[in-house]
């Protein structure tokens, strides 16, 4: 696109909205970042990716971290900027880009190329497409399913104001399971050209 444009998309477990992401990001020929953004910042500061998965997008422990004179131990909380500083560079050197997750709304909630979205689904069709995914049986799905919802919130609500699925925290907020994924990105796509003809 010509004009810069980041979009930020939370997502509950099993809407498919990473793989709408992604789409989005093919379909529009930006740049697409997710779990993916661990691997540069591993590079980048020579530490082990594997041991930097320990603590993405997780709140902070509060039996083992504290803060003083402004400065955080907790891992979470470094990770987080190191994530959160990694994310502002690309938006500063002007770059169009999709993120998934990171409480990317809030971090880059205050600039005019920046939409956010959240994805979300029907009960009974994430659970469906759990199974589908990971080869679970409906009861597994679901527990996969609440439990991936239940730290996203807790994430999302350790760091930011707003609250995690709330539509008042988004631009825009989208059932895939009305749409399905094809069209839910048809939509997406024709709302971010939209966007993008009004912005300066």
């Amino acid at each position: 696109m010509e004009k810069q444009i980041i979009i930020t998309i939370g997502r509950e477990f099993g809407s498919a909205g990473h793989i709408i992401a992604e789409t989005l990001a093919k379909r529009l020929g930006i740049n697409f970042y997710d779990r993916k953004i661990m691997d540069e910042i591993a590079k980048q500061n020579n530490i082990s990716d594997k041991e930097l998965a320990k603590y993405d997008e997780k709140p902070r422990s509060r039996l083992f971290s504290r803060t003083v004179n402004g400065y955080s131990n907790s891992l979470e909380d470094i990770l987080f900027e190191m994530q959160s500083k990694f994310i502002t560079d690309k938006a500063d050197a002007g770059e169009s880009f999709i993120l998934v997750g990171r409480c990317g709304e809030k971090v880059l909630g205050d600039r005019k190329c920046h939409i956010s979205v959240f994805v979300l689904g029907d009960k009974e069709e994430k659970i469906s497409r759990v199974m589908d995914v990971y080869s679970l049986d409906r009861d597994k799905a679901y527990e996969m399913m609440r439990s991936h919802d239940k730290f996203r919130k807790a994430y999302h609500n350790s760091r930011c104001e707003s609250k995690w699925g709330d539509s008042r925290t988004y631009d825009l907020c989208i059932n895939s399971s009305k749409l399905g994924i094809e069209t839910t990105v048809d939509l997406l796509e024709d709302y971010v050209k939209t966007r993008a003809m009004g912005m300066k």
